[in-house]
């Protein structure tokens, strides 16, 4: 590990809580270079929901491979371009009667980002965007202004503007009525607050603390940007790609955004890729005026065209739909007992545990736990204000038995750190079953 130390910049975070030189992977399982095993409850951070090196995908790829087909074609058109948008037509745009069209960004959801951003602002010739409090949209600077976490933000360097941030319906600002709260910033002449161009925000906020808004809630914001004409933008970087259930996580409140970004396992591979989609309305963009060397992903369009059937064949939201009730009964019956702290949310197979109500070391407790299911064979990560929110993002193709073993592992874990007992590698853990409770 010591060229990871001495080389790499220190800048890096995943491989600080999972420090182990990861060889192989398949499914929901991960191995080391020592043949351990662990079971994968990050999922690329959401980009592998058919899991490590699904078959039918693979084969796919490796047949492009082998093929001499065309590997980089910047936005020239190719077979495997034509092929991804027929079916990504067909599956996605055609059922929902979408008259959307696709633009192909940089290969990062931030770019994605601050494209749905830019093509807003140009259509509307407005320059305020509103945001919500606790969502994220990537750390590129025009992402990064729309991202509340003040942590990311403190990276910048530089100030940033043109963004107003207003409650989610969820998290801390939970009650509020950010619907009344959006409309008096947007009429009242002394709001200090022009006519925005847009609005962004997240069907679940997942970095936020996995935060679900209300489906009655997206349906009144659609509303209200109709109504003042601001383009509703919805990050669907980690909530899309039917991780809740449905391709796209705003379906079950009936809502269509006008400009909606898709990244992370549009690729079904872990694949470098990006889309916008957008209303044909606002594709006013002149040639090239938002582009980038890796937008033509041929790899990431045979992949994404192999997932969107994987998508079908496999019913992915009856398979989430099951797996949801598993992880919602078996949290609620055998770890939500073990404090009266502890709280669960979610929805499909997006679930956080949050320790925010055992008390002040609420973070503390998460990390602690985070790290006894590290060393348990469990790879899970911590989101939400504090890192206080264990988040549950299995692939939505994990076998139940897995599924169950994964939240056996952390409710055993949640239960030693609560009952104060020795961790693995001998230090002591603080008896957090005395802490306050709030």
């Amino acid at each position: 590990i010591d060229i990871f130390n001495e080389r790499e910049s220190d800048v890096r975070s995943y491989c600080r809580s999972f420090p182990a030189v990861f060889t192989t992977a398949r499914g929901a399982t991960l191995w080391d270079e020592s043949g351990r095993s662990w079971i994968d409850f990050l999922a690329g951070a959401g980009a592998l929901n058919y899991g490590h090196n699904p078959p039918e995908i693979r084969a796919r790829l490796i047949a492009h491979l082998e093929s001499d087909a065309i590997s980089h074609a910047l936005d020239l058109h190719t077979s495997a371009k034509r092929t991804f948008l027929e079916e990504f037509e067909r599956v996605v745009l055609v059922p929902r009667a979408m008259p959307h069209k696709v633009q192909f960004t940089g290969p990062t959801g931030a770019n994605a980002v601050e494209a749905a951003l830019k093509i807003a602002r140009k259509a509307t010739g407005r320059t305020g965007v509103l945001a919500c409090m606790g969502g994220y949209h990537g750390m590129s600077l025009g992402a990064l202004a729309v991202t509340s976490n003040a942590e990311a933000r403190g990276g910048a360097g530089v100030s940033m503007g043109d963004v107003t941030f207003v409650p989610f319906p969820g998290g801390t600002t939970a009650g509020i009525d950010s619907i009344s709260w959006i409309r008096t910033l947007v009429t009242d002449s002394h709001s200090g607050v022009a006519l925005p161009a847009a609005i962004i925000v997240e069907p679940v906020q997942a970095e936020g603390g996995i935060n679900v808004a209300p489906a009655e809630w997206l349906r009144d914001l659609r509303a209200l940007c109709t109504e003042f004409g601001i383009v509703l933008i919805f990050d669907e970087i980690q909530t899309g790609c039917g991780r809740t259930g449905p391709f796209l996580a705003a379906d079950h409140a009936g809502v269509m955004a006008d400009v909606i970004t898709l990244s992370k396992s549009i690729s079904g591979y872990g694949l470098p890729m990006s889309l916008v989609l957008l209303r044909p309305e606002l594709d006013v963009w002149k040639p090239a005026e938002h582009n980038g060397t890796f937008r033509g992903n041929q790899m990431a369009f045979v992949a994404a065209t192999a997932a969107l059937g994987l998508f079908e064949r496999l019913d992915i939201p009856s398979l989430v739909g099951s797996a949801a009730l598993v992880v919602s009964d078996f949290v609620t019956k055998e770890v939500l007992g073990l404090h009266p702290g502890l709280s669960l949310r979610g929805v499909g197979l997006m679930w956080g545990v949050d320790t925010a109500g055992v008390g002040d070391g609420a973070g503390a407790l998460a990390a602690a736990v985070a790290r006894r299911c590290y060393e348990s064979g469990l790879v899970i990560e911590r989101c939400g204000r504090g890192d206080t929110v264990l988040k549950l993002l299995p692939p939505l193709t994990i076998a139940p038995e897995e599924l169950v073993l994964g939240l056996s592992i952390l409710r055993d874990c949640m239960a030693a750190e609560l009952a104060g007992a020795t961790r693995v590698d001998g230090a002591s853990a603080p008896a957090w079953v005395i802490s306050p409770v709030r």
